[in-house]
């Protein structure tokens, strides 16, 4: 994909000082640094490389990224190499993706209340996916899933949800047997989003009683408790919004989408048009448009725009992705041999590691000349200027 004429790098660059001179004493750490990083990125702020071919002697600059889980620029290689990490615990069964979202009202509060509020939306999704599944009524199993969580609607506004991969099936109550869905159908939403409604707010009181969360402005009188269940009572009869996409094609498919999910940002660099002092235009999809073309254009004030970006930025060591059930981290590997088993399919060997001769560093990209291996030939450190000759086009890393 070529690059973008325009980045979320340059609004800040041009008008971060600005706004953060604006903002003074209204902004996070964690929202200045995101800011920094991004500023920096593939620049000689962070130093970088000389790659040479192998073939053609072509040379060019790649400087570092920042390697920030917000910056747009470099979330395409991690989500190559999540996929990569992820590609031995695909199954050969249909997946489904479910979502989970909340009411406008209470995305105010895990606004406010970020770290216990988010927690709590992956915790109420997967115990209400666990739970579900493994009544003997439904599907009698237990079952595994990857969670991702976005923050975001598509015109940046603040919209939190859960993004759920789900195996077709699990294990039977006593690991002897794999229990599949129905062809097609996972489990019944609105049987997710009653149980979901109920954990989710019983969570939320659970968190107010132990003094977790904190109110602002219209809202402050909800720390009292009773005024705090009682505003809380109508969203216990309200829908509440969980659906499910139809299955995917294969489990290739699954990892490819997935890793579009787990390393999206609130917004990517090509879908910004033009950027000055006054505003900043962007393409934005409307979900409320039932037919035609839901593809629009949105404009912003510049300090709207910064300010809608950083509402996204997450509390520093939160993980945005989870695993749960037989997914998670300890039962991953021993769980998934034992599928793979029931379903007949080997397990897929790795290639022995064997030490071999120390090699120069070959980068992924190919050659732009000739398509030969490109090789670090110098690396240099933050501040340091390059010595080997490049020529006057310089590329990013």
């Amino acid at each position: 994909m070529s690059r973008p004429k325009l980045e979320i790098a340059d609004v800040f660059r041009a008008h971060g000082p600005a706004w953060r001179q604006a903002n003074a004493g209204h902004v996070s750490l964690s929202q200045l640094k995101v800011m920094s990083a991004i500023e920096a990125c593939r620049t000689e702020a962070l130093g970088g490389h000389v790659a040479g071919c192998a073939k053609c002697g072509h040379r060019h600059i790649g400087y570092n990224s920042c390697k920030n889980r917000h910056c747009p620029k470099c979330q395409g290689p991690a989500a190559r190499d999540w996929m990569a990490a992820r590609a031995e615990d695909l199954l050969p069964v249909e997946y489904f993706h479910l979502v989970f979202t909340l009411p406008a009202e209470i995305a105010q509060i895990a606004y406010w209340n970020k770290r216990a509020v988010y927690g709590l939306l992956f915790r109420a999704s997967a115990e209400t996916v666990i739970t579900i599944a493994a009544d003997p009524k439904r599907l009698g199993a237990r079952i595994g899933m990857t969670s991702v969580l976005h923050t975001w609607g598509s015109a940046l506004t603040h919209h939190p949800h859960i993004h759920m991969i789900v195996p077709g099936g699990g294990l039977s109550p006593d690991g002897t047997r794999w229990v599949a869905c129905r062809p097609g159908f996972f489990l019944h939403v609105r049987v997710l989003s009653r149980l979901f409604r109920r954990l989710f707010l019983d969570g939320l009181l659970a968190l107010h009683a132990a003094g977790e969360l904190a109110f602002y402005g219209d809202q402050e009188c909800l720390t009292q408790t009773d005024a705090f269940a009682a505003w809380l009572a109508p969203f216990r009869k309200s829908k509440w919004v969980v659906y499910a996409k139809p299955p995917f094609g294969g489990p290739e498919a699954v990892l490819t989408y997935l890793s579009r999910y787990t390393h999206r940002v609130a917004i990517s660099n090509h879908r910004l048009i033009s950027a000055d002092t006054q505003t900043v235009a962007f393409r934005w999809k409307d979900y409320r448009v039932e037919s035609g073309d839901r593809q629009k254009v949105m404009r912003l004030s510049t300090q709207e725009f910064i300010r809608r970006f950083l509402m996204h930025v997450l509390p520093d060591g939160f993980h945005r992705i989870r695993h749960y059930g037989l997914l998670a981290s300890a039962t991953r590997k021993a769980a998934i041999a034992r599928i793979r088993d029931l379903l007949g399919q080997r397990t897929p060997e790795r290639e022995a590691q064997y030490p071999t001769e120390t090699a120069p560093l070959t980068l992924r990209e190919p050659c732009p000349c000739c398509g030969g291996p490109m090789r670090i030939i110098e690396i240099f450190r933050r501040g340091q200027k390059p010595m080997s000759r490049a020529p006057p086009r310089e590329q990013a890393a």
